[in-house]
């Protein structure tokens, strides 16, 4: 299969999944302040869903854009990370319609967690199929925030159960380290 046939599967996927999150945003029932503000806790948990899928999207893109040629493990492994991904509307909204309370928002950080681990073994899988001296593998180096960022997870998941609130900020701090350009892969391919 054509790397681009799979990129542009996966962004189909990941453009439905968006598309799921945004009808979940219902009106106010209301045309003053007070009926907007009930909906802060589904329009917060929209936002950071967003930002979390704008983030896998764009890393996945620049990942599959390193890899050679894709074959069967790879395949898998890219339905897999798409499947913890067509979760996050369920988590998204579960999450906001309980004004985060605490087993949603564990929830949602295991299916963060599960997502983070799904893009990894993709990673390794396209590494393994590209060989150690891959592009992928030079750019991915130590890979600091690939590391850190389940350990981030896991604290939020059972900060959930002490204050939700504290998940969510766990939480929102990943996406805010994410966040931050990661150029590796775009450094690589300019020197190579």
């Amino acid at each position: 299969m054509e790397r681009d046939r799979l990129a542009a599967f996966s962004d189909g996927v990941i453009a439905i999944i968006i598309t799921i999150m945004v009808l979940e945003l219902k009106v106010p029932h209301g045309s003053d302040f007070a009926a907007l503000s009930e909906l802060w806790p589904v329009f917060l948990s929209y936002v950071l869903s967003f930002i979390y899928v704008a983030i896998y999207w764009n890393n996945h893109h620049h990942m599959l854009h390193t890899a050679t040629h894709v074959t069967g493990p790879i395949l898998w492994a890219n339905t897999h990370l798409l499947f913890w991904l067509s979760l996050i509307p369920f988590a998204t909204a579960w999450t906001g319609e309980n004004n985060f309370a605490t087993l949603p928002t564990a929830v949602y950080g295991v299916m963060l967690l599960c997502a983070a681990i799904a893009y990894f073994i993709l990673q390794a899988t396209i590494i393994h199929s590209q060989g150690t001296h891959s592009i992928l593998a030079k750019a991915i180096g130590r890979d600091v925030k690939g590391k850190m960022s389940p350990v981030l997870y896991c604290l939020g998941i059972g900060a959930a159960f002490i204050n939700p609130g504290i998940a969510i900020a766990i939480y929102a701090l990943v996406a805010l380290i994410w966040l931050i350009p990661d150029r590796r892969i775009e450094r690589v391919l300019k020197n190579d």
